[in-house]
């Protein structure tokens, strides 16, 4: 018997979030062995309140993050839509833990149903900055049945808290290693045609929205450094959104950043792709990927560069990166906010393409090995299993 697990996420495709794709690739993965049925917030009037993607039910309540009435009304909705569905499902996975999550355990309780918490952002979901919010939102949390953490970064946090330990389950993000690939020369060339990019220049690319934490503006700062070099032939792509309603995007980042780029003469090799449905074709025309993060839980876009072969650079964040690359074998790690650092190991990466090669080809090994979609989806079914009572 199949378990029906209802998925409530903050975001859902077509809409664009790092966990809504990584929650459509897993339902793609397991719609012929779970009942899913996703139940999403979105910010988007024109998609409508419920239709079907990749044959799975998707049920939409618009909310306005800015408008507490727009949330009063969206709790109403969403109360009236559970009600209507908790006959498809045995398990609620909360994708993410916000104010809407409270609502979803107080139901899913009154309903009997098991709940089961994706940890995904260490530093906001995680077990010791649930307990400083305090109140119901912690009480809430802590009544789940299943903690699925998605790097090792969790681990302790949710020791510290003494929370039952038959409930942790180490849960890594997967990638699909089919989807995700090295580029061949004609992928390569058609991509950086597109964009007015030259086949000799040195591409690094940055993935993600215009967050602080995400910091665009250290990356910036470090390539600018090797662009306005004599006979630097470097281009720097961002793709993620620079606006939007998404309260941790910051719309004055791009800004600066532009302005920084016209008052050292290189606006001019600067990209900036505000949404892209194949994002996998930008990995594969890049030299080098760099997530200068100071806060991840786990990096789809760091996982997805290294399935392409591309050598990456990222900021050590104990626990979260350091878990994914080896430095120096699979990637390079630099410590938060270094410049300098990340200045260094762009300009190795660019003047020794062999090494950079052998980097990229060990990262596409790796994640084969660890971090497969075919790994994380069986993780999961297995989950699913155990809380419906089905394994």
């Amino acid at each position: 018997m199949r378990p029906g697990v209802l998925l409530v996420t903050g975001a859902y495709y077509p809409e664009l979030s790092g966990a809504g794709l990584q929650t459509r690739s897993l339902i793609t993965r397991l719609c012929d062995q779970v009942r899913f049925t996703v139940l999403t917030t979105t910010a988007d009037r024109s998609l409508p309140s419920a239709d079907r993607r990749d044959g799975i039910e998707v049920h939409r309540v618009f909310v306005d993050p800015r408008s507490r009435w727009s949330k009063v009304v969206g709790a109403v909705r969403f109360t009236l839509r559970y009600l209507r569905l908790s006959s498809r499902f045995s398990v609620v996975h909360l994708v993410g833990f916000s104010q809407k999550s409270i609502l979803f355990v107080v139901l899913a309780r009154l309903s009997r149903k098991k709940i089961a918490i994706k940890l995904t952002s260490f530093g906001h979901d995680d077990p010791i900055s649930m307990r400083r919010r305090g109140g119901v939102a912690a009480a809430c949390y802590r009544s789940a049945d299943l903690y699925l953490a998605v790097s090792p970064a969790f681990a302790p946090a949710y020791e510290a808290e003494a929370l039952p330990r038959d409930r942790f389950r180490l849960m890594p993000n997967g990638v699909d290693i089919e989807r995700f690939r090295p580029a061949t020369a004609d992928e390569r060339g058609a991509v950086r045609r597109s964009m007015e990019i030259s086949a000799t220049s040195f591409v690094v690319l940055f993935v993600g929205f215009f967050s602080r934490e995400k910091r665009p503006d250290v990356l910036f700062d470090a390539w600018a450094r090797l662009a306005i070099e004599p006979g630097a032939d470097s281009v720097l792509v961002f793709v993620g959104a620079t606006r939007s309603a998404y309260h941790e995007v910051d719309q004055y980042l791009a800004d600066e950043i532009r302005a920084r780029a016209t008052a050292s003469g290189v606006a001019n090799r600067l990209r900036f792709v505000e949404e892209t449905r194949h994002i996998e074709a930008f990995h594969r025309m890049a030299d080098v990927f760099v997530l200068p993060s100071v806060r991840e839980g786990m990096s789809n876009a760091l996982l997805e560069a290294m399935a392409c072969g591309v050598p990456s650079i990222a900021t050590r964040i104990e626990g979260v990166t350091d878990v994914v690359i080896e430095d120096g074998v699979t990637g390079l790690l630099v410590p938060p906010d270094d410049v300098e650092a990340l200045e260094r190991g762009l300009q190795r990466i660019a003047l020794d393409r062999p090494w950079a090669a052998r980097l990229g080809q060990e990262a596409r090994r790796a994640v084969e090995t660890r971090f497969s979609l075919e790994q994380s989806a069986q993780r999961h079914l297995d989950a699913y299993r155990c809380l419906a009572g089905t394994a």
